[in-house]
């Protein structure tokens, strides 16, 4: 009977996509969203894959596939695909920002609606995981544990910070973008350099962090190239990611920069974190390549099957995202409260890549709960918002990237306190999102700010 319940659920999720497929309009670039779910998903399964904990003389240690094993760092080439979101930000928000300015629609409006796309799958996350937090530190559990599982759990939300402010600027760089061109990108690409001679010639501190701003919003620039048709000759995509190949070989191989794009305990020098002019030559390799690949994959794409599965991962992508983590982390205390099964296994040895299937089955078993549970808050519809103040806006966006900011590198749960959980990080989201006009307590902000 449950089996039967099973199936019924399976063919109900995928008749639904189905339905929404048939409905999508004949102009829609399908290729986009293939990208949007090809790259979380390659994200996911690059986490799944360099997170490597093993038990040594009793204790769990957190492994690091990437410095275990430093030939697999090349691998990162192919799984660090935040670019290609980047990239397919860019050409979303360029056709959606054209469109809101055909419509005499608002900023507040167009920006509130993406804010509330984005941030609303992360609230019921970072409410279970204060939840467990509190909890975790009430019942004795230890608090380093607690912070360590939290801040696993919690790090991909990192990037809807980077993005979000990308996606608040679209305006101004959409603007440069349709007056100087190519030459809008290439003037971030300049500005990332300068940012790294500073940083790596002239030891200047700090100023690397500008580079989150001026790699991320130059991939985004390339967005809008594909949106307009710049990249529909697929020899001239291929002819950018032949220089972006060359371009990442010369500078790893001459630079200061690592051969991994992704960061790794114990280096001096990370790609991502953040990020370098070696990681936006590798957006702009990925882009080339994924560019001059359309014309098959838009072929492949017209089949309803394959167009079916794209439009049900998308459906869900975010949620993915977000809870993989959080799936994996149940797998690790599932493992743990077992005595350890499985953990015992070096890793990196053949014996550990043996069991990789098995551990992501495990993986994604304990996912699909999450996904049935969540996802909703994914689908639902943003709440329309035609006027806000702008002051409102802007202050709500800061709020909720500096809280998401802040729990990827500190972590919502403390070492200190009664509570065992860094209040003040877990509220700026919320209050954030109240403030642009949405969340569980607008109400109560619109109280004290109609």
């Amino acid at each position: 009977m449950n089996e039967a319940i099973a199936t019924k659920s399976r063919r109900s999720l995928w008749s639904r996509a189905k339905d929404m497929a048939l409905k999508a309009p004949p102009e829609r670039n399908r290729y986009v969203d293939f990208l949007r779910a090809f790259s979380i998903l390659a994200v996911v399964i690059g986490h799944w894959l360099v997170a490597a904990p093993y038990i040594e003389d009793g204790a769990v240690k957190g492994g690091h596939l990437l410095g275990i094993l430093p030939w697999s760092q090349w691998l990162t080439w192919g799984f660090q695909v935040m670019p290609i979101f980047f990239l397919v930000g860019g050409f979303s928000n360029g056709v959606s920002w054209s469109a809101n300015r055909r419509n005499d629609s608002t900023y507040a409006n167009w920006f509130t609606g993406r804010l509330q796309r984005l941030i609303n799958p992360v609230l019921p996350l970072f409410l279970i995981w204060t939840l467990f937090a509190l909890f975790g530190t009430a019942i004795g559990v230890d608090r380093q544990i607690v912070e360590l599982a939290a801040q696993l759990a919690l790090i991909p939300v990192w990037f809807l910070a980077v993005y979000l402010i990308v996606a608040a600027l679209v305006p101004i760089t959409h603007a440069a973008w349709k007056r100087l061109g190519m030459a809008s990108f290439w003037g971030l690409v300049s500005a990332a350099a300068t940012v790294d001679i500073l940083t790596y010639r002239f030891s200047i501190p700090y100023i690397n962090f500008i580079n989150f701003a001026f790699v991320w919003l130059a991939v985004h620039q390339l967005g809008y190239a594909w949106s307009d048709g710049l990249f529909s000759n697929s020899k001239r995509a291929l002819i950018l990611g032949i220089g972006g190949l060359v371009s990442l070989g010369l500078i790893v191989g001459f630079g200061p920069y690592p051969v991994a794009m992704i960061g790794i305990p114990g280096e001096d020098i990370s790609n991502s974190m953040p990020p370098t002019i070696a990681l936006l030559s590798l957006g702009i390799m990925q882009t080339g390549f994924a560019l001059a690949l359309q014309p098959a994959m838009q072929k492949w794409l017209s089949g309803i099957h394959a167009w079916t599965a794209v439009v049900l991962i998308n459906g869900m992508i975010m949620t993915v995202y977000l809870w993989h983590l959080t799936a994996f982390v149940l797998v690790m205390v599932g493992a743990w409260l077992l005595g350890g099964i499985g953990l015992e296994v070096a890793p990196g040895s053949g014996a550990w890549w043996l069991a990789r299937p098995i551990w992501f089955a495990l993986y994604i078993v304990a996912l699909m709960p999450l996904i049935m549970i969540f996802a909703r808050y994914e689908q639902a519809s943003p709440k329309t918002i035609d006027i806000m103040p702008h002051w409102r806006l802007v202050t709500g966006l800061l709020l909720i990237c500096f809280g998401l900011a802040a729990t990827a590198a500190i972590s919502i749960a403390s070492p200190l306190g009664v509570t065992g959980v860094r209040l003040w990080v877990v509220a700026l989201p919320f209050i954030g999102a109240a403030l642009a006009g949405f969340g569980p307590i607008h109400a109560l902000v619109k109280k004290v700010i109609p």
